[in-house]
């Protein structure tokens, strides 16, 4: 596409990988592509692929050539471009999404390979089966569906179109009884399945879709859909995520999502990444699966993230005060003299376990960050601090 724009436009094409380049690269771009400008009147078209790769630093040294006009910059990346590039570039750029190719699409491009000289040329046949298995396994990627394409095709040929004969009748060939004329070999459903080692799932762990199905992943356990939880983690698992992040996951989704309306699910998630660590895959896909069906079953609360962000807003916004004198280190020499301790009341001295005591600053003393869920632990949770609470306060 981008090697299209620059010839139609009549602008010299560039082109530079994120895998090799660095920033001295770039600015040597830059600089010719300043005097081309000046000099020849000669515009530039600058494609960067794998942008994703390029730190920070090196992606603001493309900034002064875009600012300033000296190159139109075509960049490509997998991943998502808001994750994976910088604002100021994002905010100059106009963002295009490729998006996935029809059945139709598919199925017409593989037809054309079979048939096309410049491709397999006619040198085996393609049952519509076969076609359909293909476009299912591309799941919307050209490159994908060559690719097993090129495997099947290689399987076929070797095969001399039997997946019985050997591969001493597919060399010396063989021909139609009735017609003598030359047979084909032909490739069938069956062939792909045993040609392509698994399903090529539309999901690169480099990609977009790494962003899309753990998203779906977490969404499906905070949505209590086991079912769809186990699905995406599948997906991940046959895709070659790695398991280790998974189980990170895992873990911030028990913190995240469940809390305290059931508190085991931290211990299992934390449980299934050690497990992980230790037995490695295929093996941790069990505890894996263990940790994602209890968290997808648990009850849900977000109730702890809640407090913890509202009171780190709080802090951020400065709504603090002195810590009260009661709570203060009296330990250290001189802490006396300067009141700290001094009204501290010991809770374990109490039969009830709790005292009327003040712990947040003044400023604050009104705030309830924690606010427990009726849902599961929680319940009990809301019951017994409301009790705490009120004890606090004196009443």
């Amino acid at each position: 596409m981008a090697q299209a724009i620059a010839h139609t436009s009549g602008r010299r094409f560039v082109e530079l990988s994120a895998v090799t380049a660095g920033i001295k690269d770039v600015r040597t771009v830059m600089e010719r592509a300043l005097n081309d400008r000046d000099l020849y009147d000669i515009a530039t078209v600058l494609f960067l692929d794998e942008i994703h790769r390029f730190t920070k630093a090196q992606q603001d040294a493309l900034l002064p050539g875009v600012e300033n006009g000296w190159v139109t910059l075509i960049a490509a990346t997998t991943e998502n471009p808001s994750f994976s590039v910088i604002s100021p570039l994002l905010s100059r750029s106009l963002l295009l999404t490729l998006e996935a190719l029809s059945d139709a699409d598919i199925a017409e491009l593989l037809e054309r390979a079979v048939a096309d000289p410049r491709g397999l040329g006619g040198a085996v046949s393609l049952t519509t089966e076969a076609r359909d298995a293909l476009v299912q396994l591309s799941s919307g990627d050209a490159r994908r569906a060559l690719t097993g394409l090129e495997a099947a095709a290689g399987s076929a040929l070797a095969m001399g179109g039997d997946e019985t004969a050997g591969v001493d009748d597919a060399a010396s060939g063989s021909v139609d009884a009735d017609s003598g004329a030359p047979t084909v070999p032909e490739i069938t459903a069956e062939l792909v399945s045993i040609s392509v080692d698994r399903a090529l799932l539309r999901y690169d762990k480099d990609g977009d879709q790494h962003y899309d199905v753990i998203s779906a992943f977490i969404k499906s356990m905070r949505g209590s859909d086991p079912d769809a939880a186990v699905h995406y983690l599948a997906r991940m698992i046959e895709a070659g995520e790695d398991p280790r992040f998974i189980a990170r996951r895992l873990m911030v989704h028990a913190a995240e999502d469940v809390g305290l309306a059931d508190p085991q699910a931290l211990t299992i998630a934390v449980a299934a990444a050690q497990a992980t660590q230790l037995i490695g895959l295929p093996e941790a896909r069990i505890p894996l699966a263990e940790a994602t069906i209890y968290i997808a079953t648990a009850p849900k609360s977000n109730a702890v993230i809640s407090a913890i962000d509202a009171a780190i807003a709080d802090v951020k916004a400065g709504r603090f005060g002195p810590v009260p004198k009661p709570l203060r280190d009296a330990h250290y020499p001189g802490a006396k003299k300067l009141g700290h301790g001094k009204g501290y009341r010991y809770p374990h001295a109490d039969p009830r376990g709790v005292v009327t005591q003040q712990y947040l600053p003044d400023e604050i003393v009104d705030a309830h960050y924690y606010q427990p869920t009726t849902h599961g632990n929680e319940r009990e949770i809301s019951e017994r601090l409301e009790k705490i609470r009120r004890i606090s306060r004196g009443e």
